[in-house]
């Protein structure tokens, strides 16, 4: 997105189009921020363990489909330039973390959320209503997301086979990232949302966990 043109809301439809097309085929925008895993020496791991951290890998996955919708459903109906501009940013470097995911999956021998268009789709009309409803409220939206998400890293770097030190070194860049975009949409604004929607939003990311773990 160029900061320095005025896109339309049909022109932020077209992109978006676009965005969705990347986000399922693998070709999302990055910032071309290094591998994490790299220079990171390869353990060899039993059947069970490579199980695990490709289930974990996979929900993880799942869970950056889920942001890129996010941020590309609230980028599409801001009324911020400001906060479109930061939507599209962020969407990019969710976007490494989408790549990194992917790409240790393939390393695992594994794949994807075959329902990776399904929880693409949900989470767009989330983002959407959140910037209808307004900025202050997309970005308390996104500074809750990012607090969940970090919560949900944290656990996944405590249960990580020991051995797979190479998912563990994405997920922690993964856990750095996104504080400092809780940490922005902070700064830009945010609104804490109340207790029934924080609740709200748990309670679906558990059932998306659930599900991605095995499909």
């Amino acid at each position: 997105m160029d900061s320095h043109r005025h896109y339309t809301f049909f022109d932020r439809l077209c992109l978006g189009v676009d965005q969705v097309v990347r986000a399922l085929t693998d070709t999302v925008k990055v910032t071309g921020a290094s591998y994490p895993g790299t220079g990171v020496i390869e353990q060899v791991l039993n059947d069970e363990q490579r199980k695990q951290s490709a289930a974990l890998m996979r929900i993880n996955h799942a869970g950056e489909i889920c942001a890129q919708a996010l941020y590309h459903g609230q980028g599409v109906v801001s009324r911020s330039h400001a906060v479109q501009e930061k939507m599209h940013q962020a969407a990019i470097e969710e976007g490494d973390h989408l790549a990194w995911c992917k790409q240790r999956l393939d390393e695992l021998s594994s794949h994807p959320s075959y329902l990776n268009p399904f929880w693409y789709a949900g989470s767009f009309c989330i983002g959407m209503v959140a910037g209808v409803i307004g900025d202050k409220w997309s970005l308390g939206f996104v500074a809750e997301t990012e607090h969940q998400v970090i919560r949900h890293l944290e656990r996944h770097l405590r249960i990580l086979p020991a051995d797979d030190l190479r998912s563990y070194k994405i997920l922690e860049q993964m856990e750095v990232d996104e504080t400092r975009h809780r940490d922005e949409a902070v700064t830009l604004g945010a609104r804490e949302l109340p207790q029934i929607m924080k609740k709200g939003m748990a309670l679906a990311s558990k059932i998306m966990v659930k599900i991605a773990y095995w499909v």
